[in-house]
């Protein structure tokens, strides 16, 4: 099967599949939602590059020996209602690249990155990230089952915690942490993220 490698072969009006991501070869970094290409935004800047290897670092270190696996983008998670099950790749058309994201179900891992959800994925705003790019991907996380989201703001240095209602399908937000606070994950809360260390060296 011949790969696509320009944008410009690609109908953006159309809808695709996984099946059809998986054969495209681009210089430009997409997503797939809801079958849509949608261009990500431009490489991101040194800040949120400094706080994404700060928290995939103690992240890491706190999931050694534990169950749970952490990936930070690039890493393909494939997403779907939380109702199906294990869907085929022709039937997949949602593709998305979050920042950071936590995996428990080893069973969800294969070659090409997480079939399902993640339980926890970890979004750090860019200037270039728009409301209803956030938006989307709020219902998105929802939708699909991911139990936990944070959405870390860094010039604000703030961190939104969204947890999931399982009864309602809706995130509830749980908490906001700024200033001096201790951010702790909902589903392990034995995990401490120091606000000041994590901002500190990110300016």
């Amino acid at each position: 099967m011949a790969h696509i490698t320009r944008l410009s072969e690609l109908d953006l009006t159309a809808s695709y599949s996984y099946a059809d991501y998986v054969t495209w070869r681009l210089t430009e970094a997409v997503e797939l939602i809801k079958g849509k290409i949608q261009l990500m935004s431009p490489a991101p800047n040194v800040k949120h590059q400094r706080l994404s290897i700060y928290l995939s670092s103690q992240l890491f270190y706190f999931f050694q020996n534990r169950t749970c696996q952490v990936f930070s983008a690039p890493f393909d998670v494939r997403l779907y209602d939380r109702s199906k099950s294990l869907l085929a790749n022709k039937d997949i058309t949602t593709v998305v690249q979050p920042d950071i994201c936590v995996i428990c179900d080893q069973a969800k891992l294969d070659e090409q990155g997480c079939n399902g959800a993640p339980d926890w994925i970890i979004e750090i705003l860019s200037k270039g990230n728009s409301k209803k790019e956030v938006k989307i991907k709020h219902a998105l996380y929802a939708e699909s089952g991911v139990t936990e989201y944070w959405l870390i703001y860094p010039y604000e240095e703030v961190i939104q915690q969204f947890v999931l209602n399982d009864e309602t399908g809706q995130y509830h937000l749980h908490n906001n942490y700024a200033g001096d606070d201790v951010a702790t994950p909902y589903l392990f809360p034995d995990l401490a993220i120091d606000l000041p260390t994590l901002f500190k060296d990110v300016q």
